[in-house]
């Protein structure tokens, strides 16, 4: 493997992601990249493809590439997220999974591995993003040694976990096209209300939220990292109208589209 031909790993903490804005983190959005989050301190919840998780310190959650997630840091939050590319070709589970690393001797390995990665990515020295991938590939391992749990539960909510992540794949596929919940329920075959009930069991939000959530965090990182018209943005998120999209877009945020763009 050549320098060149390295993924690029990123390593940041929990706590400077959060600093760039909130909405960044909460709303709900999907990476190209595994991500790795490692908490260490404070609490908070996760959701990934429509199921919630408490978090807590010494707790690690893999969120595979391409799954919708979000997650609340709170001030007292810290800990490391590790963005890693498919491309790596390391092992990864292919479900999110949670680790409750009670054990030191576990949470001091994951230390060290997380150390290590960092070091290298921070380094000039020969190679040292090849070493990263090899570092990245030690926290494969340490997942695949160490016991987890999927998000789902085997209870009576088992079966609204199903239907709340069947509807988040699909919406993921489908948010841009303005389609109603009423289509989405019906492609699934079953009522608005049936889904509107298995979205609130699995993550304590409505499917209108989490169909909301998705286009407005959308809508959020096209102002911030486009320069694209706001009315080309409303279309391409299926808004029949950019004055609808300028009404929506406040509602959910409190501000107007224009206003998110300039304050950065």
């Amino acid at each position: 493997m050549n320098a060149e031909d390295a993924p690029r790993i990123r390593v940041v903490s929990i706590a400077s992601l959060a600093s760039k804005g909130r909405w960044r983190i909460e709303a709900m959005r999907t990476s190209s990249d595994h991500l790795f989050l490692w908490f260490t301190r404070g609490q908070g919840r996760i959701t990934v493809s429509g199921i919630t998780h408490g978090y807590g310190p010494h707790n690690a959650i893999l969120v595979p590439a391409g799954a919708v997630h979000s997650y609340e840091v709170g001030r007292q939050v810290l800990g490391t997220a590790v963005y890693i590319p498919p491309t790596a070709d390391l092992y990864m589970p292919d479900e999110a999974v949670q680790f409750r690393v009670r054990e030191p001797r576990a949470q001091a390995e994951l230390t060290q591995i997380l150390e290590a990665l960092r070091s290298e990515l921070e380094s000039e020295a020969p190679d040292h993003l090849r070493a990263s991938v090899l570092h990245a590939g030690l926290l494969g391992v340490w997942m695949a040694r160490n016991e987890s749990e999927t998000f789902a539960r085997e209870d009576y909510g088992a079966a609204s976990d199903r239907l709340a992540a069947e509807f988040t794949d699909r919406l993921e596929r489908d948010f841009r096209t303005g389609k109603s919940i009423a289509s989405y329920a019906r492609d699934m075959g079953i009522t608005p209300t049936h889904l509107t009930r298995a979205c609130k069991t699995a993550c304590g939000k409505p499917a209108s939220a989490l169909l909301t959530d998705r286009v407005i965090a959308e809508a959020q990182v096209m102002l911030k990292d486009t320069d694209r018209p706001i009315g080309e943005i409303s279309a391409q998120l299926g808004f029949t109208s950019p004055g609808y999209f300028s009404r929506a877009f406040h509602h959910s945020t409190g501000f107007t589209p224009s206003r998110f763009r300039k304050i950065g």
